[in-house]
């Protein structure tokens, strides 16, 4: 893999089997990680697909530690936070301009891309999906909910693949959070998949290959 740092976001790029116009998956990651804690999950998608890993904006302090955006705990405690609304606005903003730009600078089929986000990760591709339907072809959203500034623009998403996962035992973001989301984007005509794994805020390989198999014929 390699990264370019002309595009708006630091990434990691491994090229897909497909020479041009090829499918994509760009991976989000959670708070407090980098570009790189996804790519064991990227390794794992299928061959043909161009995996672009992406690193947020905001340093948080510490070595290879960034964040999206920070909370918002006005509601109670860490289970009930919001985004920020400054620092979510300009992370989406960033993920829809890197996109653009990633379509031109890899050869990317515009009508093939797919976002797939852990945590902060997955709030971030749902709302991205809300706002910019025609940009993403699926969206995966692990261990996520979504955000309350986008539950009335889900009927945005309609016909479009979502997988939603979450751990059952998630005490970070609680598994209701995951399944309110998949069932608001359901009831809005989204194609939705939600699933419950046996772990807290965290992902499973049982988990993994379920997104594997879920993804063909969808991009």
């Amino acid at each position: 893999m390699s990264d370019a740092p002309d595009l708006p976001l630091v990434h990691e790029y491994r090229p897909g089997s497909a020479e041009s116009d090829a499918p994509a998956v760009v991976l989000i990651h959670g708070r407090g990680t980098n570009e790189r804690d996804l790519l064991p999950i990227g390794a794992q998608l299928p061959e043909d697909l161009d995996v672009l890993s992406v690193r947020a904006p905001q340093s948080m302090g510490g070595p290879n530690s960034y964040t999206w955006y920070d909370l918002d705990l006005s509601d109670g405690g860490l289970e009930n936070s919001q985004p920020d609304p400054e620092g979510f606005r300009r992370s989406l903003d960033l993920v829809h301009e890197f996109v653009e730009a990633a379509v031109e600078a890899y050869d990317l089929d515009p009508e093939r891309v797919g976002l797939l986000g852990f945590s902060q990760g997955a709030i971030t591709s749902l709302s991205a999906l809300l706002e910019r339907p025609d940009a993403y072809r699926w969206v995966v959203a692990l261990n996520g909910y979504l955000a309350e500034k986008h539950e009335d623009e889900v009927a945005s998403a309609e016909d479009k693949p979502v997988f939603v996962g979450c751990g059952a035992m998630d005490q970070v973001i609680p598994p209701k959070r995951a399944e309110r989301a998949a069932e608001l984007l359901e009831g809005d005509g989204a194609d939705v998949r939600f699933e419950r794994y046996g772990v807290g805020h965290g992902t499973t390989p049982e988990e993994i290959t379920d997104v594997v198999q879920w993804l063909e014929g969808r991009y």
